[in-house]
């Protein structure tokens, strides 16, 4: 099968905008469902001890149960965390921004490397800007995309080293403002938390998190929500974004409901299914996916999907580079 050379190119706006305006006027209900649920910071403490605790228990151990233990049981912990991170880019715990960033720093201490602050500035933008290459870093360099299109080898070292293909695309996002004091005090905080670990824990302890954060985006089945949100694994059509409905969700604090979060992104995550539940007949309509490890295969072994299986577009609308994406509260409020 010949391999894709580029992206599929849209000329329409991205779908949420839209959709929202349009359930929002056939089931007015939902509006009750936008809000905060600070309850969430009770999870994130949960998470974060049971992360220091396994630290812990792991110091003295073997390596194949450090690493056995990172991959089974801490990678799951990890990538609720990014979750966590997630609501709190959102602001969807506390009323103040302050608040929720500093519970952000707090879901990032045991995942080792800094990056609560910054995944902040840039998944932002992929909300405001979603599919436009120079301010989506979601979306793959085309260095990135043509070095590993659809070969299996070279999907596999793309998601083993999912890190660093994402690190390397944030030289192209020029227009997004790359460094700032809460990203400074997030390094810091994270720095001495990892000192501290390594310190009174020692380096098995220490790897264990590291080990944890690195499955919990890579080469593992949870992997495949890379691929689950943006790109275009059906082939019939040209969806630009997939709902999870599967069994993880209970574990991953309903991550994979992304169709109803883009449309909806002021709900909070345990109140996502409720959109799909007070609004069917725009959900169920839609291709989504049931499991992640089918897809971690089949996105592996598949020709039919590549990095290239992504919609961009230069269209960028009236949305300005300072815009939060928050339709539904703005359409909320002139309702």
């Amino acid at each position: 099968m010949a391999a894709k050379t580029d992206f599929v190119n849209s000329s329409t706006s991205e779908p949420h905008r839209i959709r929202t305006r349009k359930i929002l006027k056939e089931t007015p209900g939902i509006r009750k469902l936008i809000g905060k649920n600070p309850n969430t910071i009770f999870a994130i403490i949960g998470l974060v001890g049971m992360q220091v605790v396994l630290a812990w228990v792991l110091r003295a151990q073997p390596w194949w149960a450090v690493i056995a233990t990172a991959y089974l049981l801490g990678a799951f912990a990890n990538h609720s965390l990014f979750v966590m991170i997630h609501e709190c880019t959102h602001q969807l715990l506390f009323k103040s921004r302050s608040a929720n960033r500093w519970a952000a720093i707090l879901s990032n201490l045991p995942q080792i490397i800094p990056s609560a602050i910054s995944f902040e500035r840039y998944h932002i933008k992929h909300h405001s800007f979603q599919g436009v290459h120079e301010l989506d870093a979601d979306l793959p360099n085309r260095w990135e995309a043509k070095l590993i299109n659809n070969y299996f080898i070279g999907k596999v070292l793309w998601l083993a080293f999912f890190p660093l293909f994402q690190a390397g695309r944030l030289s192209r996002l020029k227009e997004i403002k790359p460094f700032d004091g809460w990203m400074l005090t997030n390094f810091l905080i994270q720095v001495a938390f990892s000192v501290g670990i390594y310190y009174f824990f020692g380096a098995e302890a220490l790897a264990y998190l590291f080990l944890s954060f690195w499955f919990s985006v890579g080469l593992h089945p949870l992997g495949a929500r890379w691929i689950q949100e943006h790109y275009l694994t059906h082939g019939h059509d040209e969806q630009e974004t997939y709902s999870y409905y599967g069994r993880c969700n209970a574990i991953s604090f309903n991550v994979g409901y992304h169709n109803e979060h883009h449309d909806f992104p002021s709900i909070p995550w345990n109140k996502l299914p409720e959109i799909k539940r007070l609004a069917p007949g725009y959900y169920d309509s839609l291709d989504s996916h049931q499991s992640w490890s089918k897809l971690f295969l089949k996105f592996l072994f598949s020709k039919e999907i590549s990095l290239f299986n992504r919609i961009i577009r230069k269209e960028r609308g009236k949305v300005q580079l300072t815009d939060i994406s928050k339709p539904d509260v703005e359409l909320e409020a002139v309702a």
